[in-house]
């Protein structure tokens, strides 16, 4: 065989084993829009807040912050509530290692007991979070799904949590406080806890992740866009304001940015019917998915505060990078 023809049957086999789909992920999704509840165990125990014993706030004079993680308690491993009681009882002075803005610290705490020989800490702690959000999407071959669109944020802190597990489930919309220019409204909900929607597996900026353990039907699926095919237009938002019936509403959109790992499209809701329910984008609206040419391109995470009419989305690309990573 001359050098020629070497070379020929060489392209040809590099031809055929280039694959066809350049996903890093699936080409076609099953949007969501469901109103989620969420609840997540912490791998910590956070302190919320504190309160007197006797004159004393004696959480604050030990040293104690809100936001503060308690990891250990006399250098023994503490992941919830109950170990922490465990490891305090029939203690008159505990020394907790806790973690504040990534530093690993050591406090003393002297412990108060009542009249009825409770002990007293003097610090209100949790051991897990419940919210709400929206789901964004279900890949049907895989059944991962990807909800929320940005990282879970401790209410108290503010500070992004680090999670156990968790679970999402069924959550019906009963009202909604309505975003004002400089405050932000909120979809109020009840939860189901009986009826399970998934498993929450994963948390990061792009939202938070698991396997979706519904029955969904697969002809719903449909094609996932680029944020470079993303046209300055027209396109809609789908979520739920009033049970569990989701819907879609007009935004436009008026942004683009390629640079953004999280905010990368700035929109605006036109919808009129939806701005008389809501005053504009609201908390418990994060993950609903936004549909152009009918792709799925996004997922709203934020509100412009000051202006309420106006949001931000992630590229469900970037989504869908993160939350199918661990499937490879």
């Amino acid at each position: 065989m001359n050098f020629k023809k070497m070379l020929q049957k060489i392209s040809l086999l590099l031809l055929f084993i280039i694959p066809i789909n350049t996903f890093a992920y699936s080409s076609k999704v099953i949007p969501g829009g469901e109103n989620l509840g969420i609840h997540v165990n912490l791998n910590y125990v956070s302190i919320v807040g504190f309160y007197k014993v006797g004159d004393n706030f004696i959480g604050k004079d030990a040293g104690l912050e809100v936001g503060d993680r308690i990891i250990k308690i006399n250098h023994n491993t503490v992941n919830s509530i109950e170990e922490m009681v465990k490891e305090i009882d029939n203690q008159n002075q505990i020394v907790l290692t806790i973690i504040r803005e990534n530093e690993t610290l050591e406090k003393s705490l002297n412990l108060v007991r009542d009249s009825d020989n409770v002990i007293k800490t003097g610090l209100y702690v949790k051991d897990k979070i419940t919210g709400i959000g929206t789901l964004t999407y279900i890949d049907p071959e895989t059944k991962i799904y990807g909800a929320l669109g940005h990282e879970i944020l401790d209410k108290n802190s503010s500070l992004k949590i680090e999670i156990k597990n968790g679970t999402i489930f069924k959550s019906d919309v009963v009202g909604i406080t309505p975003s004002k220019e400089g405050k932000v409204g909120e979809k109020n909900a009840k939860f189901d806890t009986n009826e399970s929607y998934g498993s929450i597996d994963k948390t990061s900026e792009e939202g938070i992740f698991g396997q979706y353990q519904k029955e969904f039907s697969k002809d719903e699926a449909i094609e996932v866009g680029r944020l470079e095919d993303v046209k300055l237009e027209e396109a809609i938002l789908r979520t739920v304001i009033q049970g569990n019936e989701k819907k879609d509403y007009k935004i436009k959109i008026l942004e683009i940015d390629k640079t953004n790992d999280t905010k990368n499209i700035l929109f605006e809701i036109i919808d009129e019917e939806l701005l008389k329910n809501t005053g504009g984008v609201v908390a418990g609206m994060s993950g609903s998915p936004i549909i152009q040419d009918g792709k799925v391109i996004a997922a709203c995470t934020h509100v412009v505060v000051n202006s309420p009419k106006k949001g931000f989305a992630i590229a469900i690309e970037n989504m869908l990078k993160e939350g199918e990573e661990g499937k490879r």
